[in-house]
């Protein structure tokens, strides 16, 4: 049998479920985890994920909710990611909120095994770089939750 034959390409919805069943067990050291974003999506499109600010940085501790939507070409096709929590960061788009591929090379150079904890776990990271560590924040008080295409917003301001 060769190579090719040998690899075994899962489905995306039981890919998604893997996933989703992951994410329920909570992961890694508990800084990081994400969820289905709504229960009656069939399609498991439209996930949520969570980054705690890592310490000894200008994200220490504020908490960011993201969201992730995985198109109809997930796994094959990375999905898209949106800070709802405004954010200072090179790689996201300041008005949008959204992880630009273009300078988020896991994106850019996206592969089948990668996964949404695997993208969570590179953004907290990114935080910690030295070009993005100390970048002011938005202030306490002034953050915002940025509209949600798919309607208002579900969480409120603190």
């Amino acid at each position: 049998m060769s190579s090719e034959e040998a690899k075994v390409v899962v489905p995306r919805s039981f890919r998604l479920l893997e996933e989703l069943e992951r994410g329920e067990k909570g992961i890694g050291d508990g800084t990081v985890s994400y969820g289905m974003d709504d229960a009656d999506d069939i399609y498991m499109q439209s996930w949520t994920g969570t980054i705690l600010g890592p310490h000894n940085t200008a994200y220490e501790g504020k908490i960011f909710q993201l969201k992730l939507f995985c198109g109809k070409e997930y796994p094959e096709r990375p999905p898209t990611v949106r800070f709802q929590t405004r954010i200072n960061m090179a790689c996201v788009n300041p008005e949008t909120g959204v992880v630009e591929p273009s300078l988020f090379p896991m994106l850019t150079n996206w592969r089948r095994e990668y996964t949404m904890e695997d993208i969570l776990v590179k953004l907290k990271k990114e935080m910690m770089t030295s070009h993005n560590r100390k970048l002011a924040q938005p202030h306490e008080g002034t953050e915002e939750a940025r509209a949600d295409p798919k309607g208002p917003a579900k969480c409120c301001v603190m």
